[in-house]
């Protein structure tokens, strides 16, 4: 059908404004698949030639990674789980996933709020997710009779690289290898059209 027919019959080709958070519900949505996609690889180790992209805020509150890593990427950094990742676990009640990994040689523990994870992606399928992480994280309520001091994000805001690392984590510079941008894997998320 037209647009013109569509008007003619009293349909509007607009989408209205919803008063209900679809949004917000289907980004949980995706959260959730994300969540038991890290569950089953933890679990089962990850299948065929299936791998998983990680970008997460560094800046956010409760992330811990080796500092010379921040200090390189002191605002979002993007991992990949493929060959050699150890101790993938998520932690619901805490709401943290947390995964040994390899950068430069060197064997660290990341451990990652939820809220602080920005896309996830598994390019074998060419599947990618955008989730919305708020600019500034919310400061926590404080309990009677005592004073938070809010936690500032890092002043510089780079864009999403891929982690130098071995294995399992992001492929190391210069070795000939690449990592390929989310975007070429997005099909649709709740960020809007990929």
């Amino acid at each position: 059908m037209s647009d013109d027919h569509d008007e003619e019959n009293g349909f509007d080709a607009a989408i209205p404004d919803s008063l209900m958070p679809y949004d917000s519900w289907i980004e949980d949505s995706y959260r959730h698949v994300m969540l038991r996609a890290l569950d089953y690889a933890a679990a089962h180790g990850l299948p065929g030639d299936h791998h998983f992209y990680l970008t997460f805020r560094t800046d956010w509150p409760g992330v811990e990674m080796p500092d010379r890593l921040r200090a390189q990427y002191p605002h979002e950094i993007t991992i990949v789980l493929q060959h050699q990742f150890w101790d993938l676990k998520i932690d619901r009640a805490r709401q943290i996933v947390s995964v040994g990994l390899s950068f430069g040689g060197v064997p660290s523990t990341l451990v990652i709020p939820m809220a602080a994870i920005s896309a996830f992606a598994d390019p074998h399928i060419r599947l990618a997710l955008r989730f919305s992480v708020p600019e500034q994280p919310p400061v926590p309520a404080a309990p009677e009779g005592e004073n938070v001091v809010p936690v500032q994000p890092a002043a510089a805001a780079q864009p999403a690289a891929p982690a130098a690392q071995e294995g399992k984590g992001a492929k190391e510079k210069g070795d000939g290898s690449q990592v390929v941008s989310l975007a070429a894997f997005r099909k649709r998320g709740p960020g809007g059209p990929g």
